[in-house]
């Protein structure tokens, strides 16, 4: 599922309590969509007895720096999975301490969510074979002394990954314009 399809679908799942909505309001409120009221909910808990396909396995990993100076931070990450399974997508999130500034210029395939946070799909990442760059030069609110960015995987294209220390990081950046690993 692409990034822009997670966000939409993130923004538009609503809950209907009890079947479904007659009065053409929704458990989200009035400005939602309404339900008809001849939909009924659809079950797709596996049937008694049936167990569902395991989840593939992967090891995604992000490396890379962040590099500070005046109100300007620059993010280079190289995304790639370990494998055993090929990951169709998969997306990255960037927590940052300090506000990001309200304009910003994004690469194709990144969104904000939220006033320091940016969310960048990696695309597919076939296993044990190669890797995704993703290059971000932002502007942030003020000029800090310091930034932390914090760096995880948040979607992994269905697959289950058990070693998370290879793609959740925490970079502390000073405002010197040299570059710190993670």
């Amino acid at each position: 599922m692409p990034l822009s399809a997670a966000a939409a679908m993130a923004a538009t799942t609503v809950l209907v309590a009890g079947g479904a909505a007659a009065s053409g309001t929704t458990a989200a409120g009035a400005g939602a969509a309404a339900v008809p009221a001849d939909v009924e909910p659809v079950d797709v808990a596996p049937a008694l007895g049936a167990t569902a396909a395991p989840a593939p396995r992967a090891d995604l990993s992000h490396h890379g720096y962040v590099t500070l100076w005046g109100d300007r931070i620059a993010i280079r990450i190289r995304s790639e999975n370990r494998g055993p399974s090929d990951v169709t997508a998969s997306t990255v999130r960037l927590r940052f301490s300090a506000p990001l500034a309200a304009s910003q210029e994004l690469p194709y395939g990144c969104l904000r969510a939220g006033k320091a946070t940016v969310l960048c799909e990696t695309g597919g990442l076939r296993s044990a074979r190669g890797a995704r760059q993703t290059a971000l030069d932002l502007t942030l609110t003020g000029s800090p002394d310091e930034v932390v960015v914090r760096l995880d995987t948040v979607w992994s294209g269905g697959a289950r990954d058990t070693d998370r220390e290879n793609d959740v990081h925490e970079v502390l950046a000073p405002a010197t314009g040299d570059a710190y690993a993670f």
